[in-house]
């Protein structure tokens, strides 16, 4: 799961490239998310959620330093980094809640709500205009995260699925913040203080229940702040180089890590159900990257 902090720059297209950027970059952050699900069987999700801004911050930060200096980090819109902050905080042990309880693939399945809610979002925070078509997809999306929950008697409607719910929601927030912000700050502004006041943040609300760490687990968050890092540079080069309406459905490739990392680590598989109810949602989100990609057209010949 990565924060959108992805502005593209306008360079010459290589969509190959950018297509084999996205993968990686899926690949990348799903096994950061499985990284995610074992630390969070020893760890409370506060503790995880700043282990996760810990461990990428330092090479993050290198690599800020490395291609802009520290003057574009200084000079940001503190209100806002502050608000994503918070917004990244909730997102991410929401989500680590979640994996505990979760698999990987269902938790997949409800999160890829989230651009639908970015959609609905841009219309009262951003003034953007939403036509009736891509309404009804993200009502036919909201449907898909009905079945996948389940919420009936004997359904599986429960707090780990709310929690994804409110991750997505969380992550939509930030990414409506984001395009304010690429007005006037820089990429690896986002990204650092993102990580800098997830890590600090979170790391003061986990103090109260604070678990020591295992030696055996250090290795595991080692990878969790490289395979992320990794992650983010390859997912940022990927929008660089290539469309976003033609790479952004690659992300629907985790349903297939998901499955597969779940099938090997655990020893499940998603339903019946939840395979109906993610078809749904990345259906409908397929769609109104479609109905996205014919309005740009229409506003940019």
């Amino acid at each position: 799961m990565s924060p959108p902090d992805l502005v593209p720059v306008p360079v010459r297209s290589q969509p190959t490239r950018a297509i084999w950027l996205m993968l990686a970059a899926v690949g990348m952050f799903a096994l950061m998310d499985t990284g995610l699900k074992l630390l969070s069987a020893h760890y409370p999700p506060f503790q995880v959620a700043a282990l996760r801004g810990l461990s990428s911050l330092p090479l993050v930060l290198a690599w800020a330093l490395w291609t802009v200096g520290w003057r574009p980090l200084l000079r940001v819109r503190w209100s806002l980094h502050l608000l994503r902050g918070a917004l990244g905080i909730a997102m991410m042990a929401s989500f680590v809640y979640a994996l505990k309880r979760l698999p990987l693939s269902t938790a997949y399945s409800i999160f890829f709500v989230a651009p639908l809610l970015i959609t609905a979002l841009s219309v009262p925070f951003l003034g953007e205009q939403v036509g009736p078509r891509r309404w009804s997809a993200i009502g036919v999306g909201l449907i898909g995260v009905l079945i996948v929950l389940r919420p009936s008697g004997a359904g599986m409607v429960s707090m780990p699925g709310l929690a994804v719910l409110l991750a997505a929601a969380a992550y939509a927030v930030s990414a409506i913040t984001v395009r304010v912000l690429v007005r006037t700050d820089t990429n690896q502004a986002m990204v650092v203080w993102l990580l800098f006041l997830m890590a600090l943040g979170a790391g003061a609300l986990a103090v109260p229940d604070w678990v020591p760490l295992r030696a055996d687990d250090l290795w595991i968050v080692a990878a969790v702040g490289v395979v992320g890092t990794l992650g983010q540079y390859a997912i940022t080069e990927a929008f660089r180089l290539g469309e976003a309406s033609l790479i952004a459905p690659l992300e629907y490739s985790a349903l297939v890590w998901g499955v597969a990392l779940d099938l090997a680590l655990w020893g499940v598989l998603p339903d019946a159900v939840t395979w109906l109810g993610a078809g749904v949602i990345i259906a409908s989100g397929l769609y109104l990257l479609h109905r996205e990609r014919i309005h740009l057209a229409a506003e940019h010949p």
